[in-house]
């Protein structure tokens, strides 16, 4: 496996990145601005800042097509970035929420985004092409807490939304003249705005922080604050799901998860480390680490170093400085995000953390 290609930005937390389609634009969200940056040989450096919102930015999304992209704050607001040969240019999206925006998301046909909040809505935003703005209609039943996260599924027409009242659900946000009606599946067939089409709690009433779809669509993971992840195969509409698979590690939380493939999940968070778990309807475990910190065998190596540890105290009184971790990343992963495809399976993935570092791995 490839090593990883690390990158640090700056001393700041990163809420959330994105990289264009080409990977020639980066862009990650700190504090009240947006910075972009651009592949300058082996690293990044930094070409333009977007100053919109006067609170955080909480979230950051490149429409891979269009270019334009999204941002959402703590000041209750979000904006599309029209790129333009002078620059970006922002257009105000017209939420009406009354509590911070959390979340933001594209839409795969990028027609649409949907935007969590703390005021228990997602705001699913369209254009208006006669008054030439950017309007929203609220999913509000029956959630009941903050959204932490939202993922899209495949159609651009289902939405996967966790929250702090330890559910994850999906819902329809089927939007008349915007989409076209998707073919019959595994979670619904008839399917107007602001239907629940899965509703699953969390065993030990966690927040759930993450939530993606397979890549088929036909199934869904989530991850919460007890440190598990659960996959769910649902079977039709109004049918209990074909399986519920729910994994219990003793790891810290994890923050986000992908998928690479139908069978492998990738998920990172309070351990500032990827992990890699595989398995299917019948069951999944987690595969191990990304990270090639110790060889086989190393147990022993690991004991006299602790030996020589306490010897060095006896000797000078205190230890060595030993502050810095042996993973790439230096603090918690906030978001990890698909960054190269080989057909259709995830070959490359990005992660951002509180470190101010963006990391790009192989998987």
């Amino acid at each position: 496996m490839a090593a990883p290609e690390a990158h640090h930005l700056f001393h700041n937390p990163i809420a959330d990145h994105s990289f264009s389609a080409d990977h020639k634009t980066l862009a990650v969200a700190r504090d009240s601005t947006v910075e972009l940056y651009e592949r300058v040989g082996n690293g990044f450096k930094i070409k333009d800042q977007l100053k919109g919102h006067d609170k955080t930015v909480t979230s950051v999304d490149i429409a891979p097509n269009s270019g334009r992209i999204v941002t959402c704050s703590q000041d209750r607001n979000a904006l599309v970035w029209e790129p333009s040969p002078t620059g970006y240019k922002p257009t105000l999206v017209l939420l009406r929420i009354a509590r911070a925006a959390t979340f933001v998301r594209w839409s795969p046909t990028e027609t649409k985004f949907a935007v969590g909040s703390g005021d228990r809505v997602i705001a699913i935003c369209y254009f208006e092409e006669e008054n030439d703005w950017w309007v929203s209609k609220h999913l509000k039943k029956p959630i009941r807490s903050t959204i932490t996260t939202v993922a899209w599924h495949p159609n651009s027409v289902l939405l996967a939304a966790g929250s702090t009242d330890a559910h994850a659900r999906v819902f329809s946000t089927f939007i008349k003249g915007i989409d076209s009606r998707p073919a019959p599946g595994v979670w619904g067939e008839r399917l107007p705005f602001n239907t629940v089409c899965g509703e699953y709690l969390n065993n030990s009433a966690g927040w759930v922080h993450a939530v993606s779809f397979s890549p088929s669509g036909d199934a869904l993971a989530f991850a919460a604050h007890d440190s598990s992840i659960t996959v769910v195969y649902p079977s039709g509409p109004d049918q209990p799901p074909k399986a519920v698979v729910s994994i219990s590690t003793q790891l810290l939380p994890f923050m986000s998860l992908i998928w690479t493939s139908e069978d492998e999940i990738i998920a990172a968070g309070y351990d500032c480390e990827a992990f890699r778990f595989q398995g299917g309807p019948a069951g999944w475990q987690l595969a191990g680490t990304l990270e090639a910190k110790a060889r086989p065998g190393a147990g022993g190596a690991r004991e006299e170093s602790a030996l020589n540890m306490f010897r060095q105290m006896d000797l000078k009184g205190k230890a060595k400085d030993d502050t810095q971790l042996k993973t790439v990343h230096q603090n918690t992963i906030s978001t990890i995000r698909p960054y190269e495809y080989s057909g259709d399976r995830v070959s490359k993935f990005s992660s951002s953390g509180v470190d101010g570092r963006v990391v790009i791995w192989s998987t």
